[in-house]
């Protein structure tokens, strides 16, 4: 796996879990992505140090505006991918899998391309 994607997982996986939960910790963390405990430590360092994060004293974790503005987009991406899958016919476990692949290479003028698709297609049919 390539470091952008990692990234990209690592902090869509932040945002989706801080939604649920505001007082997220690494552990939270590795146990949804299934990675042990001192690679999550290692990206969260990582993340850190690009300022997409921070980690107050009692270890709980939060996106910084930067890490905000990124995870949005790349749970966007995956939102609008799923449903133009969705849309061609796939299920929705094998699109959402494969979105989750193509999240991290799409160009952001493909995805501009899809969702003005996507959106005459959804005002067509209302």
């Amino acid at each position: 796996m390539k470091y952008k994607e990692s990234e990209e997982m690592y902090l869509e996986t932040i945002y989706v879990l801080t939604q649920k939960n505001p007082n997220l910790r690494s552990v939270d963390v590795a146990n949804e992505l299934g990675y042990s405990k001192p690679s999550i430590c290692n990206a969260m360092k990582k993340l850190r140090e690009k300022d997409y994060v921070s980690i107050d004293s009692s270890g709980i974790i939060s996106l910084t505006e930067v890490g905000k503005k990124l995870a949005l987009d790349i749970y966007e991406r995956h939102h609008l991918l799923t449903a133009m899958f969705v849309h061609l016919g796939a299920n929705a476990t094998l699109a959402e899998e494969n979105a989750c692949r193509i999240e991290h290479v799409i160009s952001a003028e493909l995805v501009d391309i899809i969702r003005n698709h996507l959106h005459g297609k959804i005002q067509a049919a209302t």
